[in-house]
């Protein structure tokens, strides 16, 4: 964290933040964004550069950009209260907690989880973050026509994540069609790397 990181938290983090410990029911969320809305969950958002794009093409839509990473965070409210797009909040949390016990069935119209770390190596296979639980949750979560999508360069986790949503009978068939959203860091990253970039996306039915 920078000086001028911490800045920019305590300057735009008020503005722009929605606390991470309270129950987000969407009239919550509708008060924050201050209007009705469809809303994205964009999880992992990193330091916003895909989340900022997204939310600039899409205004008719409300953004709820998720990370732990407090650096990429600052740098992300940080745009926002320069700049903008008006569109967009931030929360600093862990996004399984949120899941699991602040987010209200419905409050959210649809998940996005880009390039989530990976955890190669096979001892830390635990830990990914997409796995049959999850997705069952986020079934819990979303409503009917709410659309799910990830995406990874990593082809074992990608098929990791087919297997999870296959297992939830909530979810229709997952497309692996490319969707509207800008590149991220980490896609090229792993395009540099030569690793081939898969997106899952898939509806609640």
């Amino acid at each position: 964290m920078t000086p001028s990181r911490v800045e920019a938290l305590a300057t735009f983090g008020p503005r722009w933040s929605i606390g991470a410990d309270r129950s987000w029911t969407a009239r919550a969320l509708d008060e924050s964004f201050g209007r009705q809305a469809p809303r994205l969950l964009d999880v992992g958002c990193g330091d916003g550069r895909a989340t900022t794009a997204w939310a600039a093409e899409h205004p008719d839509w409300d953004v709820v950009g998720v990370d732990l990473h407090r650096p990429g965070l600052a740098r992300l409210v940080g745009q926002l209260g320069r700049s903008g797009p008006p569109n967009v909040r931030v929360a600093e949390a862990d996004v399984t907690e949120l899941v699991a016990q602040h987010l209200e069935p419905g409050s959210v119209d649809a998940v996005r989880i880009l390039f989530p770390d990976p955890w190669p190596k096979r001892r830390h296979l635990e830990r990914r973050l997409v796995d049959r639980a999850f997705v069952a949750r986020l079934a819990d979560l979303l409503p009917a026509g709410g659309g799910l999508h990830i995406a990874t360069d990593w082809d074992d986790y990608a098929s990791q994540a087919k297997a999870a949503l296959d297992a939830e009978p909530r979810f229709g068939p997952w497309s692996s069609v490319r969707p509207d959203r800008p590149e991220t860091t980490y896609e090229r990253r792993g395009r540099a790397a030569g690793r081939p970039i898969t997106d899952l996306v898939v509806v609640r039915t």
